[in-house]
């Protein structure tokens, strides 16, 4: 098969994952290859130099990328200074501290108030049991006429 019966022959069965993106850079790449052929000898070395200087140069800029963004960088802007870089365990404990806090203090309050709520309520039903009085009278309509004029003399 040659190489023009190459580029128009039926692509051949990919994984269901691939796209068309990536089909069109494949028939790109091909036919890029084909025209490389037919250059002459001393473009095409041109353009592998090219190539290899653009190769090397992209390795390396990932090296210093990966070593910049492991190290924090010191940043300064006006009279202030700052650490930039990936926050640390600490930084993000510290960060989660304050509303841990505020849960706690939410969650004390809360029992804090049912203890009140419970002592008065205690206070007021051994007041009701030490009462010379049955607890049926205070049910009774007459007992409350009875307490509204005995409090108003």
């Amino acid at each position: 098969m040659n190489n023009i019966e190459h580029l128009y022959a039926p692509p051949a069965p990919r994984p269901a994952g691939d796209s068309l993106e990536g089909q069109v850079a494949m028939r790109l790449t091909a036919r890029l290859s084909h025209g490389a052929e037919e250059l002459p000898h001393d473009i095409s070395e041109r353009l592998r130099f090219a190539r290899e200087r653009a190769v090397a140069v992209a390795q390396q800029r990932r090296r210093t990328e990966s070593v910049a963004q492991a190290a924090p960088v010191l940043v300064a802007a006006g009279r202030s200074a700052a650490l930039g870089g990936p926050p640390s365990v600490w930084l993000r404990m510290a960060s989660a501290l304050p509303l841990v806090m505020l849960l706690v203090g939410l969650v004390v309050i809360q029992h804090h108030h049912d203890a009140e709520q419970i002592a008065a309520a205690a206070e007021i039903d051994s007041a009701l049991l030490a009462d010379e009085l049955p607890p049926a009278a205070y049910r009774d309509p007459g007992f409350l006429e009875y307490l509204r004029v005995a409090e108003a003399p």
